[in-house]
């Protein structure tokens, strides 16, 4: 339908006759009728101070309900475009914007603009890259850093989630605490003082929303600009960047057999960033040698230490070693703890463990900050550990997950042996292996992809120089078929990757 709306300049006796486009058959007549008013107006076809017809002549002349004009009359005015005066109608503001008022040059001539001052940041905020997160896709071998989602127990925590919904009281809608729900923070601290060796209290139990939040949380309350903070090498790129972004100098530690370097190498640094149980990427245990070594260099030296447990509640031999806070004695340990892994990434809460000096500072850095972590879903995470499902769910995923270790162990000595090498997994969801053969990391990605498979190229965990070629399988988020298969691809496709270097 064509709508022509006839109205009139103030003090003008002349009309103007003014088209609209034809009414969109999927959107009310109001949104409609709302956007070519708007749309008029921006483009100079509505002039300033233009009044337009009454709401009951509109309605009247062109078949329209008197309530769909006034709405949309009442959201132009409430957006500015339109005022309305008592007894003489409504008319089109005189004061729109400059920037959104369209006219044609002839009426409205300007001058140039003067160019805008490039917009001044500080070099950290300037310089920081964005974290990668995107939507990868069915899960296929060798998926790295997930775990397996298909066999979290959703229907019992949507369960779990509906019954404290519909016990919330009007605190749980309120908020809570910065540093979070204090029977969350109670569950957190008997469990890792249990399972983990970590020695603490609920009082030092902060709920972040992920371990990449506690890290800044960290940063921002120990460093200054330009602080020099130790990162293992190769080493997580998410502590990397939450360092740098603070304007922190990041100085990589080389890793060993044992762990990160020896403390007589790390120099006047203020934080250390560590993962002793799992070492992430290589896989490595720190040894007990180096953890008090470490412990005594930060007591003697002023300096804290970053301990990341990501993912050690996955271990296939024995017991998970204990924390490096459980051996602190001096309050040098900041743990960081993650639900990522051992539930689901979107969750995005995590927990924070610091001395007892800390906590107040750390409570009030994180209240003019996030606040706190969402409350509900705190709520549903205690109740869910409350009721023995978390405890359940984790060692039921330990069964999963060290079964899918073994299938891609046997497969690795019986189809890849000749193209990387594959140590020994203690523990984590995916681990390092050494590429053979002269292949680059880069040109075994590459291959792997074009047969339908994922792996990890370990250069991009390295700061300078890649010390080794290396790719990281994961073998957490899918099944043993697909590991075999992924296996078969994998060494097709370094197979062939061999022999067009051989020939070269």
């Amino acid at each position: 339908m064509i709508f022509r709306l006839v109205h009139f300049v103030p003090r003008r006796p002349s009309a103007l006759s003014l088209t609209l486009p034809p009414q969109d058959p999927h959107a009310p007549v109001h949104r409609w009728l709302w956007t070519a008013l708007r749309d008029a107006i921006l483009d100079g076809r509505l002039r300033p101070g233009a009044r337009l017809p009454a709401t009951r002549d509109l309605a009247r002349q062109h078949g329209l309900a008197r309530g769909t004009i006034v709405a949309a009359f009442d959201q132009l005015r409430a957006e500015g475009y339109l005022d309305g005066r008592r007894g003489s109608g409504t008319y089109v503001t005189r004061t729109l914007p400059d920037d959104l008022l369209q006219v044609p040059q002839a009426a409205y001539a300007r001058g140039p603009r003067a160019p805008r001052p490039a917009r001044r940041l500080p070099r950290a905020s300037a310089e920081v890259l964005p974290f990668a997160s995107e939507d990868q896709g069915p899960a296929r071998a060798f998926r790295a850093n997930q775990p397996a989602l298909d066999l979290f127990p959703t229907t019992l925590w949507a369960q779990v989630a509906a019954r404290r919904y519909r016990r919330a009281t009007q605190g749980l809608l309120l908020g809570c605490p910065a540093l979070g729900y204090r029977p969350l923070r109670e569950a957190i601290a008997d469990y890792i003082n249990a399972s983990r060796g970590v020695r603490c209290s609920a009082d030092q139990v902060a709920i972040t929303s992920g371990a990449q939040e506690g890290l800044d949380l960290i940063g921002r309350l120990v460093l200054e600009p330009g602080d020099d903070v130790g990162v293992e090498n190769p080493g997580y790129p998410g502590a990397v960047a939450a360092f740098q972004a603070l304007g922190a100098t990041v100085t990589p530690l080389r890793v060993d057999e044992e762990g990160c370097a020896r403390p007589h190498r790390l120099g006047r640094l203020r934080l250390v960033y560590v993962t002793p149980g799992h070492q992430f990427p290589l896989g490595v245990t720190m040894s007990l040698p180096r953890r008090f070594e470490l412990l005594e260099w930060a007591h003697a030296t002023g300096a804290l230490v970053v301990e990341d447990d990501y993912d050690s509640e996955f271990r296939y031999h024995g017991r998970p070693v204990s924390a490096l806070q459980g051996l602190d004695r001096h309050g040098v340990v900041l743990y960081v703890g993650s639900f990522s892994k051992v539930l689901f990434p979107s969750l995005r809460l995590g927990y924070l463990v610091v001395p007892m000096d800390l906590v107040d500072r750390l409570g009030a850095l994180k209240s003019v900050t996030s606040r706190h972590a969402p409350l509900l879903e705190q709520a549903v995470l205690s109740d869910f550990m409350a009721a023995g499902h978390f405890g359940r769910h984790l060692r039921r995923m330990r069964e999963v997950y060290a079964k899918r270790r073994d299938a891609l162990q046997e497969g690795a000595r019986t189809e890849l042996a000749e193209w990387l090498e594959l140590p020994g997994i203690e523990a984590g969801l995916q681990t390092s292996a050494r590429l053979l053969k002269g292949m680059t990391s880069a040109a075994a990605v590459e291959a792997a992809a074009e047969r339908g498979v994922e792996v990890l190229s370990l250069s991009r965990y390295w700061r300078g120089r890649e010390q080794w070629p290396g790719v990281i399988l994961g073998f957490a988020a899918v099944d043993a078929k697909e590991i075999r298969r992924g296996i078969h691809q994998l060494a097709a496709a370094l197979r062939a990757l061999a022999k067009r270097r051989a020939r070269r």
